[in-house]
């Protein structure tokens, strides 16, 4: 037995010529030879080479295609069902199917339209193709508020019709109310209403045997009546009745907006008798909806503003009227018609708003911003809520400069407008 040889570690054994061989003949061809036997752990090792997991089978990718539409894969699912659709024609052609279906998904929206959505459309049509038979500007308000009146009525049951209603108004002093149900409303609606259809020569709701009077003794009449509507059925002739009113006027040409209205006590003219029952249509819908607790806003900007501007002129009127009945103070000075004299500045702020004169001694005065001794400052929806009677006269917050006893008549004399 021989000593093993200085440098070859004991225990291993020696190359064998053969595998000399295969060493040199590596390290001529410039690969480093193979050193037999096992290398001694270190740090110089490099980790073994990791081989890539082959990709899941067409069937398992296109089974992911639905998740992957729906971004419910996993990072590594995403990855590979991409990769796929470059290599896969058929899949990629049912991804793109699957990614535009999720695009009609969509969250549940409330059924409720816009508020602005009718006049929208409105707008967009009448832009496209004018109306042969325009509405006049005047009439404009009413079909509006009745339209948006009859939407609110529209899906009611027969519980909402017999839902409690308390109408609201302002007589002499104090605040007046009326306990009724949404029926009620409309019946009251459609009795007023025919006010104004008597006077263009149509049918009045009432029949031929409506009693003399104002709105007020026509309204009694009509809710003691055997023959009234019930519930739910006084919204067909109602909403009948306003359509027809809008198409008279419409084909009746300009000389009918000058035409009287008689509402007993006092009269209007056509044109301002619209307005009068858009402006009451507004304001009963909105006791409507608090009954049924909707929420209701009210008219349009320029609307609003037509509104404001009938309570204004109407308010020297109702001013002297107060006086006969010693409702308020005297006036200060005769002043003689179409002469200045004392003024209320009214300015009226918010959407519709606006500024009006209010003759203090006559109607037949005329307003002069040289003889104005107060002013005041209303919201014009609080405004009309005070031409409503929904609002006390010392309950709305007035900004308000000058002669006290001068701003304390005209704030009585805008709630007295109101009525049942």
């Amino acid at each position: 037995m021989t000593a093993p040889s200085e440098g070859t570690p004991e225990g291993t054994p020696e190359d064998t010529p053969g595998e000399a061989h295969d060493a040199a003949h590596e390290y001529a061809a410039g690969r480093a030879p193979r050193i037999p036997g096992p290398r001694p752990a270190g740090d110089d090792l490099e980790p073994p080479e990791l081989v890539p997991a082959p990709p899941p089978p067409h069937r398992v990718l296109k089974s992911l295609l639905g998740a992957w539409a729906l971004a419910a894969c996993s990072a590594e699912e995403t990855q590979a069902v991409e990769d796929h659709l470059t290599e896969c024609a058929p899949c990629a052609e049912e991804a793109l199917r699957l990614r535009d279906a999720v695009g009609l998904l969509h969250p549940e929206e409330t059924l409720d339209l816009k508020p602005l959505l009718r006049s929208r459309v409105l707008e967009d049509c009448l832009g496209r193709r004018p109306a042969r038979i325009p509405v006049p500007v005047w009439a404009g308000p009413y079909d509006t508020e009745t339209a948006r009146l009859d939407a609110l009525l529209r899906d009611f049951g027969e519980a909402e019709w017999d839902t409690p209603v308390r109408l609201k108004w302002f007589q002499e002093e104090r605040r007046r109310t009326r306990r009724t149900t949404v029926s009620g409303v409309i019946g009251h609606l459609l009795t007023v209403d025919g006010l104004v259809a008597t006077a263009l020569g149509l049918d009045d709701p009432l029949g031929p045997h409506a009693p003399p009077g104002g709105p007020a003794g026509r309204t009694e009449h009509f809710w003691s009546s055997d023959a009234r509507p019930g519930t739910g059925a006084v919204r067909d002739p109602w909403r009948e009745q306003g359509h027809t009113l809008v198409r008279t006027v419409s084909f009746a040409g300009r000389g009918a907006a000058e035409l009287s209205v008689d509402y007993g006590p006092f009269a209007l003219p056509l044109a301002d008798a619209f307005l009068e029952r858009a402006f009451e249509c507004w304001v009963h819908a909105s006791d409507i909806a608090e009954a049924v607790d909707y929420p209701y806003g009210p008219p349009s900007g320029p609307h609003l503003h037509r509104m404001i501007d009938l309570a204004a002129r109407l308010l020297p009127t109702a001013l002297a009227g107060r006086r006969r009945s010693g409702l308020a103070a005297p006036p200060r000075g005769l002043v003689a018609a179409g002469a200045p004299g004392r003024t209320l500045h009214l300015e009226i702020e918010g959407a519709g708003g606006g500024s009006w004169d209010i003759a203090l001694d006559s109607p037949a005065a005329k307003p002069s911003r040289e003889h104005t001794v107060a002013e005041v400052a209303l919201d014009g929806v609080e405004f009309c809520q005070l031409a409503a009677g929904h609002i006390s006269p010392e309950d709305a917050a007035v900004g308000q400069t000058g002669d006290r006893e001068a701003i304390r008549d005209v704030l009585f004399a805008a709630a007295s407008l109101s009525r049942l």
